[in-house]
């Protein structure tokens, strides 16, 4: 996630505080993602150096003084700059690379237990679909505890059912191409020859995406 950006974000809306961003940034992004105050005012001097934002004491709105106040310091609330608000508009229309796959553990994890000797891959591939499959419960009784009126939450949660599920589809398709793999005569010696048709094709991919 976008820290930086979800800032921004905020203060689009008008000046505020430190304090005041953690506490909106966690209201609005269903508080799913803790924040920290310190990576809050962290963030807040990146983008002050970068131009993106500017101290606003100013014109800070009278019912906000007190919000991140700290006993003895002064305030200082920030508002978005033009160059701050051109980029939060590119961020938000322009798609995030995609082109390479992430490196994810659970896959790493199945690619590593082919390889490794007496390691029954089918049933490290059981043991992590069972646990995505508790996650995807627990998820939906949440869910189902909401009246509907956190739009924030609800919209997190059925993101994370759509990921677990993915993984969940993803598991059982590599169980199912593993078995007619070997059932094929498939040895794990000949993973890293296999591979590099594909490494060639990501990489064509990827320089078409630039």
């Amino acid at each position: 996630m976008s820290v930086r950006h979800a800032l921004l974000a905020l203060l689009s809306e008008g000046p505020k505080y430190g304090l005041q961003l953690r506490e909106e940034f966690e209201a609005r992004t269903g508080e799913v993602w803790p924040l920290n105050v310190g990576q809050v005012y962290t963030t807040l001097q990146r983008l002050e150096r970068d131009g993106l934002v500017e101290t606003a004491n100013g014109d800070t709105p009278a019912e906000h003084d007190a919000l991140g106040n700290v006993p003895g310091a002064p305030q200082k609330a920030f508002r978005i700059t033009p160059a701050g608000s051109a980029e939060l508009d590119q961020w938000l229309r322009v798609p995030p690379d995609l082109s390479s796959p992430p490196r994810d553990e659970l896959v790493m994890k199945v690619l590593v237990a082919i390889t490794v000797p007496g390691t029954d891959v089918h049933e490290i591939i059981q043991a992590h679909r069972t646990y995505l499959v508790q996650l995807m419960q627990e998820w939906t009784r949440l869910k189902e505890d909401e009246d509907g009126s956190d739009l924030a939450f609800s919209l997190v949660v059925d993101a994370e059912l759509f990921r677990l599920d993915s993984v969940v589809r993803w598991l059982d398709a590599a169980d199912g191409r593993l078995r007619r793999a070997k059932a094929e005569g498939w040895a794990p010696a000949r993973t890293a020859q296999a591979t590099m048709p594909a490494l060639a094709r990501r990489r064509r991919i990827g320089a078409r995406q630039q």
